[in-house]
């Protein structure tokens, strides 16, 4: 207890990193008291339909992603997963398209065109979103609920709830310059941390009072199991920081090595949580699709990826994020790269040649060591489905893997990390007593 106290005097004493977090609990702030702007036109006290459209399901999640703004109308209903929808279009472009390539290589010009271009394209995509957002609010809430109606309602709603999510970039983009931890991120997390407190004391009552079996035991149990998940879970976003020449030599089959210990920067987990973002932000399309069809071909269709729970939705998300983690690691570890840097620096591995077959060695270990990483990932995005089936209650049960789980894990190892750099960079001790934070590699 008393060096936790020692530290957070440390940190205060520190004015740079007492300025950051102080000016990332304000933007906090801001965006939390947004939420609750519900747009202009609407009866915010008619929106208990609203509400229970996105207890469960796939809506459930993206209201949790928004901070609770999505089940009550507000000008950020649709968060920052339009600007994610645009960032991966944006990625893959990369790979596709020489110009995007070239911006990829220009440094720190180049990244800041292709912020710039994201940022248009997530107006577009706020185009087709914001829309069916508003045919969600037509179908679910009674005629009353809207005080404005025709399309002068429309076009103002898209034009505040483009304005809403451009809104919520800058507030994340402030963070990361000026504030503690990557912006966007934060922002995501302080939607899901909100959410928490309210599904824990709901599953608690539900034990107690709803009759379930197993009362206060089978509640001690969940949070037992959700320990140990939370535990595999850093592990998994953690990941390898450096894997031994030897044991990388034993993945493809070569084990003529010397005796001299040595280490190729390869990680398990090098994607950390964008894949599954990534996945879960398509898995939002047919429900978002399903907004503007009436047809029952495509209704069944979208019923069918809106129930989180069922086996197609399950499977295919499951696919996603082991697709995305090799794409996403593809164009994070180049080994062509690596190679040249390693032999630029008079690095090699033993017994590999220099130049195309160390590229070969090390494209081979990563695509082989990814695999396991990729399905670990998939396993605990899954996880949320297994303790909805077993009895947990739908919120609670998001915070047993899934999305939810490892945004916490990865933002907060980020931001620590970042607290305890400021810490040692000015010569005080940091927040463990052994080793140091070690945080996530995919960050927004």
């Amino acid at each position: 207890m008393r060096s936790f106290i020692n530290t957070i005097k440390n940190i205060w004493k520190i004015e740079d990193l007492r300025f950051r977090i102080l000016f990332t609990l304000v933007i906090i702030l801001i965006y939390r008291l947004g939420k609750d702007v519900t747009l202009p036109g609407i009866d915010p006290s008619q929106l208990s339909a609203l509400s229970r459209q996105t207890a469960t399901g796939v809506l459930g999640i993206l209201d949790m992603f928004s901070g609770g703004a999505f089940s009550q109308a507000s000008i950020f209903a649709l968060g920052v997963m339009p600007y994610i929808s645009a960032s991966i279009v944006v990625q893959l472009l990369g790979i596709a398209i020489p110009y995007f390539q070239r911006l990829q290589k220009e440094g720190e010009s180049g990244r800041r065109k292709i912020n710039q271009i994201t940022r248009y394209l997530t107006v577009i995509v706020m185009v087709l979103q914001s829309p069916a957002y508003l045919a969600n609010l037509h179908a679910q809430l009674p005629e009353s609920a809207f005080i404005l109606k025709g399309a002068f309602f429309t076009i103002s709603s898209m034009i505040m709830l483009t304005a809403g999510t451009i809104f919520i970039m800058w507030l994340g983009e402030k963070i990361t310059d000026k504030g503690i931890g990557n912006g966007i991120s934060m922002l995501i997390m302080i939607g899901i941390i909100a959410r928490l407190p309210y599904a824990l004391f709901s599953e608690l009552g539900s034990r107690l009072e709803g009759g379930q079996a197993g009362g206060m035991v089978a509640f001690l149990v969940e949070l037992v199991i959700l320990f140990v998940v939370f535990a595999f879970t850093i592990l998994l976003v953690q990941g390898t920081r450096r894997i031994p020449v030897q044991y990388a030599k034993r993945i493809v089959g070569n084990k003529q090595f010397g005796g001299v210990r040595q280490y190729i920067p390869l990680k398990v987990n090098a994607a950390g949580v964008m894949p599954i973002i990534f996945a879960q932000a398509l898995m939002f399309i047919p429900v978002t699709v399903s907004s503007f069809a009436s047809s029952d071909k495509l209704t069944g269709f979208a019923a069918a990826f809106a129930n989180w729970t069922g086996f197609w939705y399950n499977l295919v998300f499951a696919i996603l994020i082991i697709l995305f983690t090799y794409f996403y690691t593809a164009i994070t570890i180049n080994p062509t790269q690596m190679a040249e840097d390693m032999k630029k620096n008079g690095g090699f591995v033993p017994g590999i040649k220099p130049g195309r077959k160390t590229v070969e060695f090390i494209d081979n270990v990563m695509s082989r060591i990814t695999l396991p990483g990729s399905i670990f990932l998939a396993i605990i995005a899954i996880l949320p489905a297994f303790a909805t089936i077993a009895g947990v209650s739908n919120q609670f049960a998001h915070f047993y893997g899934g999305t939810s789980l490892l945004i916490l894990v990865g933002v907060v190892l980020d931001t620590l990390q970042q607290i305890e750099s400021h810490l040692l960079m000015r010569h005080y001790d940091g927040l463990m007593k052994t080793g140091r934070i070690k945080g996530r590699t995919g960050s927004m």
